[in-house]
């Protein structure tokens, strides 16, 4: 064991960034939706503009709109 606390060692978290920045020059646009609720947060679901329709089902990040910040303002 390496002392790690969650189930990614070093090394392989080395590799998946090694494997990431290989694709830094390239972009994906982006689309968000907003579903608005009544009774509890709202919710922004962030998926790429040009996804088939049954990898859509599986390519997707929602968060409570409340924690999504326009880059700009963060920058």
């Amino acid at each position: 064991m390496t002392g790690s606390t969650n189930d990614y060692d070093d090394q392989s978290s080395r590799k998946r960034l090694a494997a990431a920045t290989q694709y830094s020059d390239e972009t994906i646009d982006l689309e968000s939706i907003v579903v608005r609720y009544e009774n509890r947060p709202d919710r922004c679901t962030i998926t790429p503009r040009e996804c088939p329709e049954a990898e859509r089902m599986t390519t997707w990040l929602s968060a409570n709109t409340s924690v999504v910040v326009d880059l700009a303002d963060v920058r």
